[in-house]
């Protein structure tokens, strides 16, 4: 997909006027949007500019001077309210594309979420990273609140394809060890896995005192099991792996089974204080998360 696609006018019409604040102390500046714990502000150096006069002397960067014998002005940005990491996951899992989503994978479906995402944090002003994984961490980014930072973002996003399989635990441990002021994790991710070892790394990030949101991406076809006619289904993370079956034989066992994991699933989330939100791939994204963003003003 190409950035025009990624985030579309439609989608920054959806969501202007609309934010996404933390619920738990974070660490940032404390006159914004979000609770800080600590008292002031700091700041962060974003770039030079020629000196001109009436500029205060106290602010020309005498290093740089003595290098280039010009003077220049050390311009700084104030910090920003929240940093937020968005974890995407393009694992295999994430290539499936049913009849009811209008042509879209759940990856398609994850990467427009996490656009969405990006320019909401930017437009109120936080910090937003990105982190791609599959069976390891592909790309880090790290947070930023330059405005200029959407179109790095929206590239890195536009050019992820879904690849191997991957084990959610593993890669949430190295990520959880890699973020070190606490923030908003806001994780989008189809969530197949181990649920006791995704919980204990869920509980990695709790520790680090940071918010956590899990943004579930679903297709309707693993929601309801439509399937009648005799079908060969194949795994999107291991092609070798494929069975040719009944589905009628299956559906009842598969349904309760998947009732099971999201019972398991919430309940783990619910003592991890995670938040988990369920998306759909036949939903607009940008409906989807607006509907999630009023109810979480409203719980507030």
């Amino acid at each position: 997909m190409s950035a025009p696609q990624i985030l579309s006018a439609g989608d920054v019409s959806r969501l202007s006027g609309l934010q996404l604040l933390a619920k738990q102390v974070v660490e940032g500046f404390s006159s914004g949007l979000h609770r800080s714990p600590h008292k002031g502000f700091s700041v962060e150096f974003r770039e030079h500019r020629a000196y001109v006069p009436g500029d205060d002397i106290r602010t020309i960067d005498w290093k740089l001077y003595g290098k280039t014998d010009r003077l220049y002005i050390r311009e700084y940005e104030e910090e920003t309210n929240v940093r937020c990491t968005i974890l995407l996951d393009c694992s295999g899992s994430m290539k499936y594309r049913g009849s009811r989503a209008g042509g879209l994978s759940k990856h398609e479906f994850a990467v427009r979420s996490a656009a969405c995402l990006a320019w909401l944090m930017l437009q109120q002003q936080d910090s937003v990273g990105l982190v791609t994984f599959d069976t390891r961490v592909r790309r880090y980014i790290p947070p930023r609140a330059r405005p200029r930072h959407l179109k790095h973002l929206l590239s890195e996003l536009s050019i992820q394809q879904p690849g191997d399989e991957t084990n959610l635990a593993d890669v949430f441990h190295q990520i959880a060890s890699q973020i070190h002021r606490r923030g908003l994790v806001l994780v989008i991710s189809d969530l197949f896995g181990d649920v006791d070892q995704l919980m204990k790394a869920l509980a990695h990030f709790r520790h680090a005192r940071h918010e956590v949101v899990i943004f579930q991406i679903w297709d309707d076809d693993e929601l309801d099991f439509p399937f009648r006619q005799w079908t060969q289904f194949t795994s999107l993370e291991d092609a070798n792996r494929r069975h040719l079956v009944d589905p009628a034989q299956l559906r009842a066992a598969y349904l309760q089974r998947l009732a099971e994991y999201r019972e398991q699933l919430g309940r783990g989330c619910s003592r991890q204080r995670v938040s988990l939100v369920p998306l759909t791939t036949s939903q607009p994204c940008a409906d989807a998360l607006a509907a999630w963003l009023s109810i979480r003003r409203r719980a507030r």
